[in-house]
């Protein structure tokens, strides 16, 4: 078994001892490469900061985290800054494109800090947003998108590098329903031919009922259930 993602009694904590607390606590799951697993839980429930840890943008307080082999609180921040370039891809609820760069300049920008050239760049870019069915937005700004379109390119651009994870937080929080359903089509094929991994946070149950398998996670551990604790079924 090939594992992507290998949490071990995994920690944190927010404020000091005395009166700061847990969000999360004694963690610990594995994702094997090429699964999709979704992570759902309430608002609270530690979701966002789990994966924030996994993805490198924060640090635990204990346990280790492991991705694609690598004990990631081992690097440096240039080594980590490198590693989360071109291994990890982040998906979140609230697209974070550039305003003032157009659709295609926020897909490629992930290549130009790899060091790749600006016409090999913008090859990949076009390709990867005619895949989203986004041709002829290639020049447009985010304000000249709908929010759909939005969020299919940061999916375009979180998949520029090919990265063997991608990382989801609540990516159909702001979607209709027709759109929620073309993402989640996005990423099954990307899965499928590409082999990447992913973990997705949600409360959705449509969409983490198209994953493999479902982690629930409540007051901050994952729980041993069957069902979980709150979901919806709107996109």
């Amino acid at each position: 078994m090939e594992l992507m993602v290998d949490v071990k009694n995994l920690r944190k904590r927010f404020g000091d001892d005395s009166s700061g607390f847990d969000v999360l606590s004694d963690v610990s799951f594995s994702v094997e490469t090429g699964e999709m697993v979704a992570l759902v839980g309430i608002s609270g429930s530690g979701k966002t900061t789990l994966l924030q840890i996994i993805g490198g943008l924060d640090k635990c307080n204990a346990g280790t985290v492991c991705v694609g082999g690598k004990a990631i609180d081992k690097l440096s921040a240039p080594e980590l800054a490198e590693f989360r370039n071109k291994q990890i891809g982040f998906v979140f609820q609230f697209h974070h494109l550039l305003p003032d760069f157009t659709a295609i300049e926020n897909v490629f920008i992930p290549g130009l800090i790899h060091g790749k050239s600006k016409k090999e760049c913008v090859k990949r870019a076009s390709e990867l947003l005619g895949i989203f069915d986004l041709s002829k937005r290639l020049n447009h700004y985010p304000t000249e998108l709908s929010g759909g379109e939005r969020q299919r390119v940061a999916l375009a651009r979180a998949m520029f590098n090919e990265p063997a994870l991608v990382l989801a937080d609540e990516p159909t929080g702001n979607l209709d329903r027709a759109n929620g359903e073309l993402l989640l089509q996005l990423f099954e094929k990307a899965n499928r031919e590409l082999r990447q991994t992913f973990l997705i946070a949600t409360h959705n149950s449509k969409l983490s009922g198209g994953m493999n398998r479902v982690l629930y996670l409540e007051e901050g551990k994952i729980v041993d259930t069957d069902k979980p604790t709150t979901v919806t079924d709107e996109w």
